[in-house]
């Protein structure tokens, strides 16, 4: 790996991270927002800006809709992931800092998430395989409740509910749009996935529920024609699907690194006891 040049303005202080005194070589990403465009301006001048497949470590700019996106865009590369919030959200981040970035980069934890893997079938046949890291959701796209019957494992364990649409959440996501439709907040190293209902009309009083991480799920759109569904992974939508299947997919882990004071696995518990 080349290290990155030395920009004016930077000084010995952000020579250290790497043994002999060779520097963390880092790649800044940043959405669109003047806050986070600044930001990248000033880390690049400091810090220097790698080309993702080079770096050490992807340093994302922005909020956790920026984070999913930098997540997916540069999964494959394999690297460390940390992200500094200059959005409305950050969750999914830490708190933006210039002056000791390398000191916590080093002193930060690790946590690998596993996605969940979406495949989605058309009604005209087509399939769709995407990648969620928060949830798989679907959705009514008309006025007409969507009716969806759910298989578990290979077992039909619901056979009509009647609903605005269904989730499965990874625990990560389980903050997310899960808790927003009532669903429970999973701990990180609890072994389950959340399924959640949104908006059922019946039956009544099902809130939902816990799943094995291990498990595959079926959900077929009942009455597809009527009452039209479409299935989105994170930020893929596919419309009107007639059966999407969903399992987390073990095969692909995407590392994130925390402040140890702020890791992830705090910020769900602390999210579970939250006013």
């Amino acid at each position: 790996m080349h290290p990155p040049l030395i920009l004016p303005g930077q000084d010995q202080a952000d020579m250290v991270g790497r043994p002999g005194g060779e520097r963390t070589a880092l790649a800044f990403v940043a959405t669109g927002n003047d806050t986070a465009q600044t930001a990248l301006k000033q880390l690049s001048h400091r810090f220097g800006n790698m080309p993702p497949a080079l770096a050490d470590v992807i340093v994302a700019l922005g909020g956790d809709g920026f984070m999913l996106e930098t997540l997916h865009a540069y999964r494959e590369l394999g690297k460390p992931f940390y992200g500094m919030n200059r959005g409305s959200l950050g969750f999914l981040l830490n708190e933006f800092g210039e002056e000791d970035l390398l000191a916590r980069l080093d002193a930060a934890t690790s946590v690998d998430l596993h996605p969940l893997r979406m495949s989605a079938v058309t009604m005209d046949g087509t399939v769709t395989e995407a990648l969620a890291i928060n949830e798989v959701s679907l959705l009514r796209e008309t006025r007409q409740a969507a009716k969806i019957a759910i298989h578990i494992d290979g077992v039909l364990r619901l056979e009509e509910l009647v609903c605005d649409g269904i989730l499965v959440s990874t625990p990560a996501g389980s903050t997310a749009y899960n808790l927003s439709a009532h669903g429970p907040i999973v701990p990180l190293d609890a072994g389950v996935l959340a399924m959640t209902p949104i908006s059922a009309f019946r039956p009544r009083r099902w809130r939902g529920a816990l799943l094995r991480h291990s498990a595959t799920v079926r959900l077929t759109v009942l009455d597809s024609g009527k009452r039209p569904v479409s299935a989105v992974a994170d930020y893929t939508e596919v419309r009107d699907v007639r059966t999407v299947d969903i399992q987390e997919d073990r095969s692909v882990a995407m590392t994130l690194l925390f402040d140890p004071e702020h890791n992830l696995e705090e910020r769900i518990l602390n999210e579970q006891f939250a006013p």
